[in-house]
This record gives C-alpha cells, sequence and structure tokens, in this order.
C-alpha cells in the first residue's frame, strides 16, 4: 500500500499537480467564511470537509464535488466516525488474545466498528462499481481509483492488487490524507488565536508578501518563512498522532542500558518528545515558532527530535500532500481574514 501511495498520489510529482484540488477547495471554504464573518465559526467542520473534498478530488476526481456522487456527505460523516474508533481505547491492542477481543465484545467497540465499516464497504463498492461502468467519462489520466482498478484487472504488476485492496487505500487514502493536515490547521489556528502578538506578526508577513492580490496563491508560499515556523512549532507540540505506527524489534538488540527482544512491539511517543526538555530546553511547553529561526530542524525525518510524519522507510507517505494542504490554507485564512475567540 506505501509503494503505491508514494507512486500514485503522494509523491512529489502529484503534490505539484495537485494545486486544483487545493485552490478549488481552498476557494470554496473563502467564499463560506466570507459570509459568516462576524459570526461565531464552527471552524472544525469546516476545516474537516476542505480536507476531505482535496482528497476526494484526487482520488475520484471533480466528481466528487457533483451530483454524480451523491455520498459524499456520507462518507464524509463515516470516515469522522471511522477515525474516532481507530483512535478510541481498545484493550485488544495490549492484550491481542480472546481476553482482549472479549472486553471489546462487551464493550461495544467491536460492533461498533464492524457497523462502520459495514457502512464504508457499501459505499466503496459503489464507487468501485461507478468506476467500472464502461459508460463513464474517465478524466485525463484517470483518478486514483482508475489507477488501482487497472492494476487490479492487469494483475501484472508488483502490487498484487485485489478489490479488498482497493477499498483498503481509498480508506487509508482519506484517513491518512485528511485528518492530518485538518488536525493541524485546527490547532496552529487555535494557538495563534491565544498568542495575537503571533497572529500579528504572520498575519504582517502573508499580507506583506502577497500585497494586494485577493488570495494567497502556491507561488508564494516559499517566501513565508515565518509561518513554516508556525507549522512546525505547531506539529511539534500537537502531532497529528501522539504514537507512530508501532514498529518490531527484528532481534534481540540493546537500546540506552536497555534489552530488547526480538518481536518486541516498540510504540514512538512523539508528543512526549516534542515536549521534553532534553531536546527543547527553552519552554518546551509553550507555543514559540521563534525557536525554529536559523534551525536546521526540520519534520522530514533526519532530527528525531522532531518526527511528527515518523522517519525512515515508514515515514508517513503523507507528508509533503499535508504539509502543502497544512501551509496553503492557513496561509489564505490568516490572509483574508481575522481572527479571535466569540
Amino acid at each position: 500500500m506505501r509503494k503505491f501511495l508514494v507512486v500514485e498520489l503522494f509523491g512529489v510529482r502529484h503534490v505539484k499537480a495537485a494545486w486544483h484540488a487545493r485552490q478549488y477547495q481552498v476557494e470554496k471554504l473563502m467564499s463560506t467564511l466570507s459570509g459568516l464573518a462576524g459570526e461565531p465559526v464552527p471552524l472544525k467542520e469546516h476545516i474537516f470537509s476542505l480536507a476531505d473534498g482535496i482528497i476526494g478530488m484526487l482520488g475520484f476526481g471533480d466528481m466528487y464535488n457533483s451530483d454524480k456522487f451523491p455520498h459524499h456527505k456520507n462518507l464524509e460523516h463515516v470516515l469522522e466516525e471511522a477515525t474516532h474508533v481507530q483512535a478510541s481505547f481498545s484493550t485488544g491492542d495490549y492484550f491481542p488474545n480472546i481476553i482482549g477481543r472479549l472486553v471489546d465484545r462487551i464493550t461495544g467497540l467491536t460492533a461498533r466498528r464492524e457497523r462502520i465499516f459495514k457502512q464504508l464497504d457499501i459505499i466503496y463498492e459503489i464507487i468501485i462499481e461507478q468506476h467500472l461502468d464502461p459508460r463513464r467519462v474517465k478524466p485525463h489520466n484517470g483518478d486514483l481509483v482508475d489507477r488501482l482498478i487497472s492494476l487490479w484487472k492487469d494483475n501484472r504488476g508488483t502490487f498484487n492488487i485485489t478489490r479488498d485492496y482497493v477499498k483498503g487505500i481509498i480508506f487509508g487514502t482519506f484517513i491518512g490524507g485528511s485528518d492530518t493536515a485538518s488536525v493541524t490547521i485546527l490547532w496552529a489556528i487555535a494557538e495563534l488565536i491565544r498568542k495575537p502578538p503571533l497572529l500579528k506578526k504572520v498575519q504582517d508577513e502573508i499580507r506583506a508578501v502577497v500585497g494586494s492580490n485577493e488570495r494567497v496563491q502556491p507561488d508564494v508560499l516559499a517566501r513565508l518563512g515565518y509561518l513554516k515556523m508556525v507549522v512546525k512549532e505547531t506539529l511539534r507540540l500537537h502531532p497529528p498522532a501522539a504514537m507512530l505506527l508501532p514498529r518490531e524489534a527484528m532481534r534481540d538488540i540493546q537500546i540506552g542500558g536497555y534489552d530488547v527482544s526480538a518481536k518486541t512491539r516498540i510504540y514512538v511517543n512523539v508528543w512526549a518528545i516534542g515536549r521534553d526538555p532534553a531536546s527543547w530546553p527553552d519552554d518546551p511547553k509553550e507555543f514559540k515558532p521563534e525557536r525554529f529561526e536559523n534551525s536546521k530542524v526540520d519534520i522530514k525525518g533526519a532530527h528525531f527530535e522532531l518526527t511528527p510524519f515518523g522517519a525512515g522507510r515508514r515515514i508517513c507517505p503523507a507528508l509533503s500532500m499535508s504539509t502543502a494542504i497544512v501551509e496553503f490554507t492557513l496561509a489564505n485564512l490568516l490572509y483574508c481574514f481575522e481572527w479571535a475567540l466569540p
């Protein structure tokens, strides 16, 4: 799955080619928020809808926002439920035996999972059947599902795609791509509202660079140094997931004086690392974007004190896609509107 996503959706070539989806959804968000000016705004639902729309357009093409895809809102709702279920406590994660499974059944978690994933399966079947319809007009180069179906039908590539594999990649794409960006945007806005001087500083930078243009355009993002520091600081304090995907020791090894046996499941707490005084001696619990000024620390896995997307071969394939969505959306939100608590 990772190899396919890197090649077909989250690679640098596709990030650059996906500005159409981002610009369309950000413009849609700006228009919606303009109509709510002066009123309290439930920003969470708007941001989640934006990220969902971007990933949806990349996965299903422009049909995702048209009458040809009436399942849009239902899919958005069910995916949000699935995200909550995945993040909820499961006894089976800690006791992967009959006892853990029994406790999850008693608490109702298993039944809730089965209900949600049955709903998702129905929607995914409809999506696949729509793409298999010979009367359907395919977009230029096809969308993500078209490419998946092509590999599935060809069955000669290195991916060994099956129908269930197609459904799994659709699910992973939405969860990994939309949730990461949404959470980061919301935390960045929240932290800036809490600190008006920082909010003014980043807005002044954006407005000075953008000038009198109506919207922030992609080509100016590279010049918004302080905005990039804000994003890094947000990811340090509020990583999209507190724990990275678990690793497993391949052999007996000693780390930091501790013996780790082969097959041991290892969890990396990036939330704790991001607040560790040993790595961040200058008020680690405070939101201070300036700490990254003249710093070479980045989020691409080379610096282990800041690894919100992981590192190495298992680094999140959505890194480039998510950061592009976050920076572009934040820049426009901060450029177009003044923000304060109601």
